[in-house]
């Protein structure tokens, strides 16, 4: 029976998270039940809940973390002062001139906001806000608007600095050390390999059908070319060198990612300062919104560390090793099982919570067979990306949903995201087949 407790554990907090049940209590309500019935059948012990303390403060005392409330308030503060809506506008307008032009501008501020914000939200609202209605203006299918929009906003989960990169970093460290600037680096690539392959597929849908993603009129782009190069310069350098600084100073090693975090976050103050959008209103939302944000998340760490604490006691560790070590295929089999657990789990919970209950317990067997962990930790966050996508619970097509008129349908919306998973997933598989990708800098 004992042996048994370990995977009924973890069933049963699936049972609950699926239910609608809060993760966060889901998670540490099965920890004392199973705490309980164990200590009743004699396979666990209370003295091992001592650890649980040790546990939550190691959780609020870890420096790593701090870094996310940074990048958070970074990427919230640039989306509230409307750094974001003035980016779009005029990379709009530059794009705007060929076939298809908008739907590869929205992919390149996406990868810009991904790398300026690294939250999935702000970028699908802002780019959905602005966006949506030009292009349906200038007669954009809704399916193609609505797909390039959401894929483009999810671009923020792999593009450094990315909130989950540095939540990966932290649950790979079950297995061994993974610094998240050895992520960041490994995940330079992939994202930017990810945000070329939606832009040509945009080129590719507006060559194939030229109607479904039209240049603009010529009246809308009659700005003369010096005033859209002072535009563009005045715009995007800003922004750009917020991001060059962040990041070169994580590879460099000059800064922690906590350090580059702070920075980023006075950063955003300030481009906000200096073009007169910092109001009191604009900083009270931003600073709501990063408090609920990494509340969240800190919550779900505890309710994950209390699972974790149970799960080992009742020897469920070893059952996970057992089973992904010895499938067929060895390394093989354990990458392939894996990525069909995420990519299925995406299709209903949050990547937070994969990313908390997963993650720790599929890491280890790979360290056992040798895995790279920063290319399997790049690996994971790809296949954590297409969960925003996936229906019925891809929050991004939930954002746009939240501000598409009534004319787009969610059948639509959903129908547009369906070529951009197919992308993901070819992105996924590249990384997996070639991890020089991922690893150009080990």
């Amino acid at each position: 029976m004992g042996d048994w407790l370990g995977p009924l554990m973890f069933a049963g907090a699936l049972i609950l998270i699926f239910s609608g049940f809060p993760v966060a209590f889901a998670l540490g309500g099965t920890a004392l039940i199973f705490a309980f019935v164990g200590i009743e059948l004699g396979y666990f012990s209370w003295h091992l809940m001592l650890a649980m303390p040790d546990r939550i403060f190691d959780v609020m005392s870890n420096t790593l973390l701090l870094a996310v409330p940074y990048f958070i308030f970074m990427g919230t503060m640039l989306e509230k002062s409307r750094l974001a809506e003035d980016l779009l506008r005029t990379i709009g307008l530059l794009f705007g001139r060929i076939r298809g032009g908008l739907a590869i501008a929205v992919v390149f501020v996406g990868a810009l906001l991904a790398a300026a914000t690294g939250v999935v939200g702000a970028s699908v609202v802002a780019m959905g806000v602005i966006s949506l209605p030009v292009m349906m203006r200038y007669g954009y299918s809704n399916e193609l608007s609505a797909g390039v929009i959401s894929a483009s906003g999810t671009l923020g989960q792999i593009i450094p600095p990315s909130i989950v990169l540095i939540v990966l970093a932290d649950q790979l460290s079950v297995a061994g050390r993974v610094s998240v600037g050895e992520l960041f680096l490994g995940a330079l690539i992939p994202g930017l390999l990810l945000a070329g392959l939606f832009a040509l597929y945009a080129a590719g849908v507006a060559f194939f059908k030229p109607s479904t993603a039209p240049a603009l009129p010529a009246e809308e782009r009659s700005l003369p070319h010096g005033e859209l190069i002072r535009r563009v310069a005045l715009v995007m350098l800003p922004p750009l060198l917020l991001i060059v600084v962040v990041l070169g100073s994580i590879f460099a090693g000059v800064a922690t990612p906590t350090e580059a975090g702070a920075l980023g976050a006075l950063g955003a103050l300030i481009l906000a300062a200096i073009n007169r959008r910092l109001t009191l209103t604009s900083l009270r939302e931003t600073m709501k919104e990063t408090a609920k944000l990494t509340a969240m998340i800190m919550i779900l760490l505890v309710g994950a560390r209390a699972f974790s604490l149970v799960f080992i006691g009742l020897n469920g560790d070893l059952w996970i090793e057992e089973l992904l070590t010895s499938l067929p295929g060895g390394v093989i089999g354990l990458i392939l099982v894996a990525n069909i657990v995420i990519f299925l789990l995406g299709f209903f919970i949050d990547f937070f919570e994969i990313a908390f209950i997963i993650v720790p317990l599929i890491a280890p067997a790979a360290a056992l067979l040798g895995v790279d962990l920063v290319w399997f930790g790049v690996m994971i966050a790809m296949n954590l990306q297409m969960s925003f996508l996936t229906p019925p619970f891809g929050f991004a097509l939930f954002y746009l949903r939240g501000v598409a008129p009534p004319s787009i349908t969610t059948t639509q919306i959903y129908r547009g995201a369906v070529p951009f998973i197919g992308i993901q997933v070819i992105g996924l598989l590249l990384v997996i087949l070639f991890p020089e990708i991922a690893t150009w800098m080990s």
